[in-house]
């Protein structure tokens, strides 16, 4: 990617800083749908981009993270823990987007990238952005994003990796309970935004 906001390091939108809720797009969650890229740092493809689904364990959600519960090669799923015997609330499933071929990639996706995810579910909760009255009632899907040139580039920065995809997966559970965009900003926008990848001449 070879935008200015990736040049810098920074979100296509959102304040990762600024994400306290609404008691009124808080109440109910049962199905919650949130996305975020932040981008890298110069020099690095750290990129982060989760998709988020939150929503109640008794409603689509919770079906959909029970039947994940089981593996499939190449899309290894696991839960969002800070540490051994750390596992965040709400409990909270990651699965990448990208089919995981080395043991290299499983190591960034079960190692800072899930670090990143954990510490970002638990510190929404922390700031109000996730609710803690019936916490463990909620669920929480992450499907995980990192650029297959991660696991094999040399100057890798982790930290780097650990800083978009926390920073990502915050603004993602943001939007997600706040329901943004709202349709009034995606009709604004229609002809004031293009996707980035696109041709300008197309």
């Amino acid at each position: 990617m070879n935008s200015s906001a990736h040049r810098q390091g920074t979100a296509l939108t959102g304040d990762p800083t600024n994400l306290q809720e609404s008691d009124e797009a808080m109440s109910n969650p049962l199905f919650r749908v949130g996305e975020a890229t932040v981008f890298a740092k110069e020099g690095q493809f750290t990129d982060a981009m989760p998709e988020i689904v939150i929503g109640t364990v008794d409603g689509p959600a919770g079906h959909a993270f029970a039947t994940m519960m089981g593996q499939t090669a190449g899309h290894t799923r696991m839960f969002a823990v800070r540490d051994c015997n750390q596992m965040v609330r709400p409990a909270t499933m990651m699965v990448s987007k990208v089919t995981m071929k080395s043991s290299a990639y499983v190591d960034l996706f079960g190692g800072v990238v899930q670090a990143a995810t954990a510490d970002a579910v638990l510190d929404c909760v922390i700031e109000g952005v996730l609710p803690r009255d019936g916490i463990n009632d909620l669920c929480i899907l992450v499907m995980v994003w990192i650029d297959p040139r991660c696991p094999t580039d040399p100057n890798l920065d982790r930290a780097d990796l650990y800083r978009t995809n926390y920073e990502a997966t915050k603004i993602a559970i943001g939007r997600a309970m706040r329901n943004e965009p709202t349709l009034d900003e995606l009709i604004e926008n229609r002809h004031k935004v293009r996707h980035f990848m696109l041709d300008p001449q197309e």
